[in-house]
């Protein structure tokens, strides 16, 4: 590969002597030289520093620092009225729910009411249809028992022909048949 002479710069001017010393921070002739221009340097930067770097980042932690303190305590406060807002909550929903149950007590208790104004009336309506349904029995099984005891006494008679082959009194069989449905 060949270099181009104007590109780089070329080490024959420096002396061979000069090449031979080394690495130059290393060099025991310029070490105590290098070292007070370190001190210098370090103090002047640590004066730097010092003067106008630490306070601002001071500054800039106090600053971190309050703003950290201010978001906690504006965390707290919002937690306080979050708290505050949900007891308000579960009051309100605890409100609402006694005011449901109290509106269906009411509305229970109304239609119980209501309902128990149809059961008497129906009740009633079917006590009167009871009552006149037993009068009805009642004079059917009168007629009846009339109509029985005529048939009862016909058919004594007619029983007691045809196995003795002699009609029977009206009478006797009346007073057979009265005695017999006594008992």
């Amino acid at each position: 590969m060949a270099v181009n002479p104007n590109t780089i710069e070329s080490i024959d001017h420096i002396p061979k002597s000069e090449l031979k010393k080394g690495f130059p921070p290393f060099d025991r002739e310029t070490f105590a030289s290098q070292l007070v221009w370190f001190a210098i340097f370090f103090f002047a930067l640590y004066v730097m520093i010092a003067k106008f770097a630490q306070p601002r980042l001071a500054g800039i932690l106090a600053a971190r620092s309050n703003r950290i303190a201010d978001d906690l305590t504006e965390a707290e406060r919002n937690k306080k009225q979050s708290d505050a807002a949900l007891a308000a909550y579960e009051q309100g929903l605890a409100d609402v729910r006694n005011h449901a149950q109290a509106v269906a007590n009411e509305t229970r208790e109304r239609l119980n009411a209501e309902s128990d104004k149809a059961r008497h009336a129906l009740e009633a309506k079917l006590n009167a249809k009871l009552a006149e349904a037993e009068k009805t029995i009642v004079a059917t099984k009168t007629a009846a028992m009339t109509n029985v005891h005529g048939i009862a006494a016909e058919a004594a008679a007619a029983i007691v022909q045809r196995l003795t082959g002699i009609a029977p009194s009206g009478a006797a069989v009346e007073d057979a048949v009265a005695s017999a449905l006594k008992r």
